[in-house]
C-alpha cells in the first residue's frame, strides 16, 4: 500500500500511539523471558531509511539484558577468512532473549555487492546459502523476522542533508552514504536480486514504507508485536519493606568527592 498519499501523523498522536505500543513491547519481552522464546529481528534497507530510529523506539523501554542490539563493524582479517555466516552465530539468542540486528549477514547482498567488497563467487555463494542458513536458524527453534525499510531517493536526499547540516547528526554521515547516492540504481538492482533468492515462505521479507518516519515506526512495531504469540504476565503486587538503618553511620560528606552542581 502506498502511504505517500497519507497525511503525516501529528506529533501528539504519534507519541500517544507509540506509548501504547511500547507498553505492549514491555508485555511481549516479559513473556519472551518467561516462555524461553528466542527471537531474531533483522533490519535492512537503504542508508537513512530509518532502521536505527525504529530500533531505538523498540528498545527504549525494554530490559537490555533481554533485548539486545547487534550492529557489527567491518570484519577483521581473521573474520574475512571464516565461513561468512560464522561471525553472526555467537550473537544468536539463548532462551528468553531478543536480538535486533541493525544490518546483518545481508551486507554481502547489499553494500559488499555494490561496492565490490566481495567476489562474484562469494556473492553467488551467499545467495544460494542464505535461505539454507535461515532454515537452520528457524529449525533450531529461533523465530526470525526480517524487515526491509524502503525510502525514496527524494526522502533519502532530504535526510542526508539534515545529517550534513545538523552537528548532532553529522556523525551519521559517511563516505559510504555518498556512494549510496551515486550508485542508487546499483543498490536497487542488488535489493531486487536479493529478494528473488531470499524472500522465501520460511523467512519472508516484510517491507516497511519508510518515507514517513513516524508512520514507519508505528507500523513496524505493530507488525512485530503481531508476529510474537505473547500473553501478558500477571505480576504480584509489590509492597516495599521498611528500611532498617540500625547500626549504620554514614561517613562525613566532606570525605567524599561530589560532581559539581553546575545546573
Amino acid at each position: 500500500m502506498d502511504n505517500n498519499n497519507h497525511k503525516k501523523i501529528k506529533k501528539d498522536t504519534y507519541f500517544k500511539e507509540l506509548e501504547k505500543l511500547q507498553l505492549d513491547l514491555v508485555k511481549m519481552h516479559e513473556w519472551v523471558k518467561s516462555a524461553g522464546y528466542r527471537l531474531v529481528v533483522v533490519f535492512e534497507g537503504r542508508d537513512a531509511a530509518g532502521k536505527g530510529g525504529v530500533i531505538k523506539r523498540i528498545t527504549q523501554r525494554l530490559n537490555p539484558r533481554i533485548c539486545r542490539v547487534v550492529a557489527l563493524g567491518v570484519p577483521t582479517e581473521r573474520e574475512k577468512s571464516q565461513w561468512y555466516f560464522q561471525r553472526y552465530i555467537p550473537h544468536m539468542p539463548a532462551a528468553g532473549e531478543i536480538i535486533l540486528f541493525d544490518r546483518s549477514w545481508y551486507n554481502r547482498a547489499g553494500i559488499e555487492r555494490v561496492m565490490d567488497y566481495c567476489t562474484e563467487d562469494e556473492y553467488w555463494d551467499f545467495l544460494r546459502s542464505c535461505p539454507r542458513f535461515e532454515e537452520m536458524i528457524i529449525h533450531s527453534g529461533i523465530h526470525l523476522v526480517k524487515y526491509w525499510f524502503s525510502v525514496s531517493d527524494e526522502e533519502q536526499e532530504k535526510r542526508f542533508m539534515e545529517r550534513i547540516n545538523d552537528p548532532l547528526k553529522r556523525w551519521k554521515f559517511s563516505e559510504t552514504d555518498l556512494a549510496s547516492r551515486t550508485r542508487w540504481v546499483e543498490y536497487s538492482k542488488a535489493k531486487d536480486e536479493m529478494f528473488i533468492y531470499t524472500d522465501t515462505k520460511v523467512a519472508p521479507w516484510y517491507v516497511v514504507n519508510a518515507d514517513d518516519k513516524r508512520r514507519a515506526r508505528l507500523n513496524c512495531i505493530h507488525h512485530l508485536l503481531s508476529m510474537v504469540p505473547y500473553k501478558e504476565i500477571k505480576h504480584k503486587k509489590i509492597k516495599l519493606p521498611p528500611v532498617n538503618k540500625e547500626g549504620y553511620l554514614r561517613p562525613p560528606m566532606s570525605e567524599q568527592t561530589f560532581v559539581p552542581d553546575v545546573y
